[in-house]
């Protein structure tokens, strides 16, 4: 069986005392973060690690499915992840895309699938077509369902009934939220509709043509409760401009303002960084 192809094998799991060094104060990262960060170079090395991580969940028996995300962050992500599927021996990746089984996190109410603007436009692009993945392999919210309320819940029953996530990919938004669990959001809560703040809107507003009221208002999301239900989560933070908000997760205790911040106690989290989002 040939080796699939692997990017810069670099990892610097950080202590307190080397992050401050970085960029944080001299108390260095609450409790729940030691031992759990892992600082990489750039974006390349970051997003080789995260496809590696990827790659070694897929290739294991059939379990429980992948949670994927959406988002600037995942584009590297998800190219590199492709290029290893590719370099898989011809029946290994067979079997592979054959078993694949995924749920995103979220979805614009509003938008149907076809919309380019849509998150499954984006995984479609991303993951469906290049790899030649039956689009029922990836699990999304129905954006267009007369009911958003009522497709939550069908949602959240679907992952249920699939077992639950085994391996939760999550970025990190400029407000702390993962998913579109916008602040406050206590971890007990579960799929729902969520209104969508106007920093999140405005973080969006690329894809809009760069009008932030072009962004849908409202959005279907996974929650806290079946995000860290999840068997292990991979939080993946990259570039300069998330350093502010990832010097608060580090240092804040869990709350409902910072909804990435109930992260931290999970017993299989991997926080993986750039030194860009590290140093500012």
């Amino acid at each position: 069986m040939e080796s699939p192809q692997r990017g810069p094998q670099f990892r610097s799991p950080l202590s307190a005392p080397a992050l401050s060094s970085v960029s944080l104060e001299a108390s260095g990262p609450v409790p729940g973060w030691h031992d759990r960060l892992e600082m990489f170079p750039d974006g390349e090395h970051l997003s080789a690690a995260v496809a590696d991580a990827l790659l070694d969940q897929l290739l294991l028996p059939p379990a429980r499915p992948l949670g994927l995300a959406t988002g600037r962050t995942m584009v590297a992500v998800y190219g590199a992840l492709r290029q290893r599927i590719a370099a898989l021996a011809a029946t290994e990746r067979a079997r592979l895309l054959a078993g694949w089984r995924s749920f995103n996190l979220d979805e614009y109410v509003g938008l149907p699938r076809h919309d380019p603007r849509s998150f499954a436009a984006e995984m479609e692009a991303r993951l469906i077509a290049p790899l030649g993945l039956a689009a029922e392999r990836l699990a999304l919210p129905d954006g267009l369902a007369a009911d958003p309320h009522a497709e939550a819940e069908r949602y959240s029953a679907a992952l249920r009934a699939a077992g639950g996530i085994g391996l939760q990919l999550l970025g990190l938004g400029n407000n702390g939220h993962v998913g579109f669990n916008e602040p406050p959001c206590e971890a007990s809560q579960r799929c729902h509709v969520v209104e969508l703040d106007a920093a999140t809107r405005a973080q969006n507003a690329a894809a809009f043509g760069g009008d932030p009221e072009a962004v849908p208002r409202r959005a279907i999301t996974l929650g806290l409760a079946e995000i860290l239900a999840a068997e292990q989560i991979l939080l993946v933070v990259s570039g300069g401009a998330k350093a502010p908000i990832l010097k608060r997760l580090l240092q804040e205790p869990p709350n409902a303002q910072l909804p990435a911040s109930w992260l931290q106690h999970h017993p299989r989290l991997r926080l993986m960084v750039d030194r860009a989002a590290l140093a500012g």
